[in-house]
């Protein structure tokens, strides 16, 4: 984590860039990739646009090759999209884009080259499940009183945290904290959405090692993101 790349925010189409990160969100979605994959193809095209200048037509290219890079490296072999299956996807059709073999060889190789063939970028993906096993403990109080049913707020606390990583994806801003605090500050804000005490608890803050001082800034825009939602 703390050899991973800067991130300027200097691109000529961050204008852009929520589009295509929904894109590939629904992608990953239509062909039930992993959370880890989806995360770490968005900041691939994060780190990519970053550093060029690129035109529209170009971009469903770099971030569909984000995703198949992401997806090779993050799932198994049977997991990853075929070809065919990217050209029959809605938003290849409706922009008359067809995608080649020689064309994606060529910006994965490209893509490779860029990031010196390391894909190893951790992102706060691969960070929540091992926080989600510390994130809710039976001594927590619900509302203040002892907690019902221990099992039906894990899952509860899964989905919301889930919740709260898709969020993180969707606004390029939380490029400016590490990946590991991202994924804190989910897990923070779930406990908060969910009402249970200690907001962070001791174990939480031995394991992820943040304080809740360090977290409460990436806290509020995940919170804000989540208050225009609900609205």
């Amino acid at each position: 984590e703390l050899k991973l790349p800067s991130y300027k925010g200097q691109s000529p189409q961050l204008s852009l860039r929520r589009y295509f990160a929904d894109l590939i969100a629904i992608v990953s979605n239509r062909f039930t990739l992993c959370p880890s994959a989806r995360h770490l193809a968005v900041y691939l095209l994060d780190l990519f646009m970053d550093r060029y200048d690129i035109s529209i037509q170009q971009l469903h290219l770099v971030a569909l090759s984000c995703l198949l890079l992401a997806s090779k490296f993050e799932e198994k072999e049977d997991s990853v999209p075929k070809l065919e299956q990217l050209n029959s996807l809605g938003c290849m059709t409706n922009m008359n884009l067809v995608l080649t073999k020689q064309n994606l060889l060529h910006m994965e190789l490209l893509l490779l080259e860029t990031f010196q063939w390391n894909l190893c970028l951790p992102t706060a993906a691969h960070f929540i499940e091992y926080y989600l096993s510390e994130a809710v403990h039976e001594t927590d109080l619900h509302d203040g009183w002892p907690m019902i049913c221990l099992e039906k707020t894990k899952l509860y606390m899964a989905k919301y945290a889930d919740y709260f990583l898709e969020v993180s994806l969707q606004d390029y801003a939380f490029l400016n904290y590490a990946p590991s605090l991202v994924a804190a500050a989910c897990v923070a804000s779930s406990r908060i959405i969910l009402r249970l005490s200690p907001t962070w608890p001791t174990r939480l803050h031995r394991l992820t090692a943040y304080s809740w001082d360090f977290l409460v800034q990436c806290i509020e825009r995940l919170l804000i993101a989540h208050d225009n939602d609900v609205k």
